[in-house]
Parts: C-alpha cells; structure tokens; sequence
C-alpha cells in the first residue's frame, strides 16, 4: 500500500495503522458531526473526530446485538492524555469482554454499584460503631428531658429530682455542714455503654452499691430499669439495650424482699401521738403533721400546700395529687380551725411566706438542723415525727404511715371505702366508684366524721372558738 502524502486527505473508508501524523491530520469531512478512522493493527479500535476538530479514541463493536460504542479517552494535546498503544491495550481489553458476550456499560453500572453498596456498608459500620460508643451518661440528659411515665405527662417533681440525684456524680459542697455530697447510686453506671449493659453488668453493681445502702440501691435498680425500658421504644437506642437487663424478677437472688409497709398508728395510740404533739415547738411542723393524719394526704401534696390554695370561708382546699395535677378536698373543723390559728411568716425580703407549713429557716429560734428549706416549705418532716413518737414512747411509724392511720380510722368511723379513696386522691378501686364521685358538700361530711372519730378516740374535746385563739393544743385528754 502506497504511503499517504502530507496533506493528502485520509480515505475514511479504509482501516489505517495509526500514527501521532495520521491523527494530527484526521478532520471530519464538511457537512458531517463527526467522522471515524479505524485501526488496522486493532479490531475495534477507532478515532473519533468531530465537527469541532476534537479527537478522541473510541472501541466499537457489538454485544449481545446491539452496536457498543465507548470513548476510551482524548487523542490529542501535548503530551496526549492517551497514546495509541494504551488505547489498543484497553480497546483489547474491551474486546475480551464483548467476545466473552459482556457488555462493559452494564459492568461499569454493577462496578458503580457495588462502590455504592461498600461505602454504604462502610459508612452502616462506622455509625454502628459510634453507636455501641455511646454511654449511659451521654443518654441520660435526652431521657431527663424527654423521659415521662406511662400515660402520664410528666414525672412529678420529687421523682424527677430523685432521678437527677441518683445520676449525679457527687462532689457539690453540702447544702448543710462541711464536706462534698456523694456520687449517686446510678453515677456508677454514666461511663458504661449503653450495648455492655446486661443482667451480670447490673448484678455486680447492685452488690457493690448495695454496701451503701441496701433498699435506695434497689430503688435505683427500678429508676435504671424504667431507663432502660424508655431507651426500647426510641429508634436510635433500641437495637443497643436489653430493657429486661434491670428486672426486678431476674434479681431476686440479689435484691432485697419487696414488703408491704403497714405501719399505722392504731386508735388506742392517738392519745400519746397527740400529747406528742403538743410538746413540738415547731407549730408548723406540729399542724404539718396532724395535716397528714386528718387528711390522708401524701407527704408531698401537704408540704405545697399554700396559703392561697385554703379556702376557709367554704371549707377546702386544693392540694397537689399524684393521679390528677391537683385534688379538691374538704377542710374540717378541727383542721380548718388549726390552719387558722398557725403565724404567717414574713420572709427576709418582706414578702410573706406563701406556704402554709413553713420551714424552720424562715421563723425565728426554730431547732437548728431541723427542715430547712430554700423554698420556704417543710421539706424533711421525719425528724419532728420521730420526736413526737419518741416523747409518746410509741413504735416506729412512717410519715406514710399516717396516710395509712386515716384509712384505717375512716374504716372504724363507719365512712364508705370510696369517700375515703376519693379524699386520700386513690384511683377508684371498682366501676361503681368511678361513676360515684362525691360532690365536696357531701365528702366534708364524711371527712368531719373521721375527724371526729380520731379527735375522740385522743381523748381532745374541740372547742373550735378556743381553737381560733390557742391554735394546736390538746384541750383536754380522757
């Protein structure tokens, strides 16, 4: 074959032996998009000009019936991004495939896929990992903030600061004395992830917290299985707890005997708890108290009661509950006479105390050490009470065990069990009484009974008048 001369325009219809001068001289005929000059040394191999003047190295040929055309790369510039002999090595390349019936389109997608696919898989691993890095501690302020108890709005506030407590590292100066506060029961469990937290991991932390203090130790044991129980339902803890970890039932062996309290004061005592009483020099503590036991209100519902919230002209008063926000409950005589007569403490800045039991340091000459509160409310009445039973030389009795004295004298006086449920603000205990609610004209009746049956069984005879004027004192005893 004779040799094309310089300039000589180049027959497109025939395979050439490609040079860098051949390419050089390649242009796409007028009235044309772009033109095609084949390889003679490589099947399949091809340069591609267009109308522009840009060239470039393409394979073409069929797979699976259908045409393949593929831009391996550019052809041109200094030096070219492609040489001849790399474009026929990868048009060689591309061959392979297509006579192996491969279409190198599709494999360039599955190529891209799988890139996809271990990148996501890399990208699955590495949040996994963040994931089981993740601690207990790291957690507990999104369960502080968006933790509640089932079915109910919001944690009451005393279990709300218990939760904080438990968690706390300890270290605060002391509110009261010298020294530092201690690390909570839970504190122990902030620097464990999450995923590690299994029975065994509960298990020999109970045993070791337990040497503290047995009964808040499995007390926080519930607190960490509610926890637990709260990270099961949130899509980005689930998969790393195990909310059976902290189950009471699977820590029998370990936890201490769950027991019924059921101290009461019995109505033969009255009289000695009243005496008891009556020797307090705390008269807010002294009224606190016999609140409880006039009333069955829980410690908490009693000790908020403000003085805003006592409504003597009708005779109630709206007390704090656990089951609704707040529970309306008739005032008693006897009560309502010895609420009257309690001094309204002045605060240091002038203004009045708005709680109806004041703490000790607010008023002046109360026993030191005894109550003292930052919110101007009686805040640890277990002391007083532990006087009072002390000075009447009788056993021991909780300050929910005088919840439970009301109960019981209420039975005694003969009230029906749901008017005694409806003021202790209990749940109702049958369908009936959840269709039977008292209207509070009626409940103060019943309520001045059982407040009868207890003044008489203390052997005081209430002479409201002198009640006014004396406030709390036993009048006269039997």
């Amino acid at each position: 074959m004779a040799r094309r001369k310089a300039g000589e325009p180049i027959d497109l219809t025939k395979p050439h032996s490609l040079t860098a001068g051949l390419i050089s001289d390649l242009a796409c005929p007028a009235g044309k998009q772009q033109a095609f000059l084949r390889d003679a040394d490589c099947k399949g191999l091809r340069v591609r000009v267009t109308e522009a003047g840009a060239k470039s190295f393409v394979f073409e040929s069929k797979v699976n019936g259908k045409t393949l055309r593929r831009t391996i790369g550019e052809a041109t510039g200094n030096p070219p991004p492609w040489s001849i002999e790399a474009a026929r090595i990868e048009a060689n390349r591309l061959r392979v495939l297509v006579d192996r019936k491969q279409d190198p389109r599709e494999l360039d997608k599955e190529a891209e896929r799988e890139k996809v696919r271990r990148a996501a898989e890399a990208e699955a691993a590495q949040a996994a990992a963040a994931a089981l890095a993740v601690t207990v501690g790291e957690v507990w302020p999104v369960y502080m903030e968006h933790g509640k108890p089932r079915k109910k709005a919001a944690w009451k506030p005393r279990y709300r600061s218990d939760l904080l407590k438990a968690a706390s590292p300890g270290g605060e100066p002391l509110k009261r004395g010298k020294g530092v506060t201690k690390p909570g029961h839970l504190a122990a469990l902030m620097p464990l992830t999450l995923a590690s937290i299994d029975q065994d991991t509960i298990r020999d932390w109970y045993l070791s917290e337990s040497n503290r203090a047995p009964i808040q130790a499995a007390r926080a044991v519930a607190m960490f299985s509610g926890f637990l129980s709260w990270c099961a339902t949130r899509r980005e803890y689930r998969a790393l707890v195990n909310k059976e970890a902290a189950r009471a039932s699977d820590l029998n062996d370990v936890l201490p005997a769950s027991r019924s309290r059921t101290d009461a004061l019995e109505a033969e005592q009255l009289a000695a708890w009243f005496a008891g009483i009556d020797k307090l020099r705390n008269r807010h503590a002294a009224a606190y108290l016999v609140a409880l036991l006039l009333t069955g209100a829980r410690r908490e519902e009693m000790a908020g009661l403000r003085w805003a919230d006592v409504d003597f002209q009708n005779r109630r008063m709206t007390i704090a509950d656990k089951v609704e926000a707040t529970r309306v409950i008739p005032l008693a005589p006897y009560l309502a006479s010895l609420l009257a007569s309690l001094p309204r403490v002045v605060l240091a800045d002038g203004e009045q105390n708005p709680f109806v039991f004041a703490s000790a340091v607010t008023q002046k000459g109360a026993n030191k050490g005894r109550s003292r509160s930052a919110s101007g409310r009686i805040a640890e009445p277990r002391a007083y009470h532990a006087d009072v039973l002390t000075e009447a030389g009788l056993p021991h009795v909780s300050i929910h065990g005088l919840r439970r004295s009301f109960a019981l004298m209420g039975e005694a006086a003969g009230v029906p069990a749901g008017a005694i449920a409806q003021v202790m603000g209990h749940r109702p205990s049958a369908v009936s009484e959840h269709y039977k609610p008292r209207p509070i004209g009626v409940l103060g009746e019943y309520l001045a009974k059982v407040e009868t049956f207890i003044l008489e069984r203390a052997g005081i005879a209430f002479d409201a008048q002198a009640a006014m004027q004396r406030g709390l004192r036993v009048v006269s005893v039997a």
